[in-house]
């Protein structure tokens, strides 16, 4: 579930872009206080699946889960819109969705199988892994699902506030994160992309001095461009699976320590954190065997520990939607 950005540093072979200061986050461009860590706590893979809808609700309404992006192609989206309507004002995003990786839980791509070829296997389901895509699939036609994808949501009656990536996919080759920034741009939608000082995802990464510059670089264009930048991206909570003998009790405590750990770390600036919040049923196996890092994800969100742990440290949480509205009032 890592995003790759290694390959960006073919994009800016010959494009200029602002220089990121070193000693202003972005953080601190959209008004927030100085020298202040600015969370988006937020939820992937939303509308893949029921027990993904409902674990997303309890994170958002009895935990600190801000934020949240929506896989269009999956079938229990209309649900989660449903339910947005009857609560308006959420922060809901574009999970952008290219991959479909389950064994007996499929989807295609929105565009039609006619119109992206080169996304779609043998089941005529979208290729079941990055490399997949990255080997078959070409930049027009994920441009064209990457549309297709933001038409279906502004069709349902909702503009999405973000755009992220599934899987990392749009993070895999130079061209397809050229069509996922200029379409961002485009369409005035913020992307999930780090141009900070990228501390957290430093580690995961292991980025160099000229892939940290390079990241910095497209944060640049994206800010001139108008829209909000992250400083940071903390992506590691999908690996902290526990143990499958926990109880409930016990893997709630290791999730929440695991976040408590991964935010005490994080430096001033707008850190996105992810997760995948899911209220298993006994159905969920049945599509995943991610179901109790997936369930540890939600018990840390509604754990009062987490609250106490955020609120005694100051921590500030927010939206894309409050980063955007600050975007536009900012110079």
């Amino acid at each position: 579930m890592k995003y790759r950005l290694l390959s960006i540093l073919l994009i800016l072979a010959t494009t200029t872009f602002a220089q990121y200061s070193e000693t202003t986050t972005y953080a601190e461009r959209l008004g927030y206080p100085k020298g202040k860590k600015v969370v988006i706590m937020h939820v992937d893979d939303v509308g893949m699946s029921y027990e993904s809808n409902q674990g997303t609700i309890r994170a958002l309404t009895e935990g600190v889960a801000t934020s949240f992006s929506i896989m269009m192609p999956c079938s229990w989206v209309p649900g989660f819109v449903h339910y947005m309507k009857q609560h308006p004002g959420l922060d809901a995003g574009l999970h952008l969705t290219l991959t479909s990786e389950w064994k007996d839980y499929r989807w295609g791509p929105l565009a039609g199988k006619p119109t992206v070829k080169t996304l779609v296997d043998a089941e005529g389901a979208l290729w079941p892994s990055v490399s997949d895509v990255v080997k078959n699939g070409s930049a027009d036609d994920v441009e064209r699902e990457i549309r297709a994808q933001i038409d279906r949501a502004r069709s349902m009656g909702f503009e999405p506030t973000h755009l992220d990536s599934h899987m990392g996919t749009l993070f895999a080759t130079p061209a397809f994160i050229e069509r996922y920034v200029k379409v961002g741009m485009q369409e005035r939608i913020p992307v999930m992309f780090p141009g900070g000082h990228n501390t957290a995802i430093q580690v995961d990464e292991r980025m160099s001095p000229d892939m940290l510059a390079m990241t910095r670089q497209i944060g640049g264009q994206l800010w001139n461009a108008g829209l909000p930048v992250l400083d940071d991206l903390h992506n590691s909570s999908y690996g902290w699976k526990g143990n499958s003998s926990m109880s409930k009790k016990e893997l709630q405590r290791y999730k929440t320590e695991k976040y408590i750990d991964g935010l005490k770390n994080l430096k001033p600036g707008l850190t996105m954190v992810i997760m995948h919040c899911t209220d298993p049923s006994e159905i969920f196996p049945h599509i995943s065997d991610s179901g109790n890092t997936r369930e540890g994800d939600l018990l840390a969100m509604i754990d009062p520990e987490l609250r106490k742990y955020i609120e005694k440290e100051g921590i500030i949480l927010t939206t894309w939607r409050e980063a955007l509205q600050r975007r536009q009032q900012a110079k």
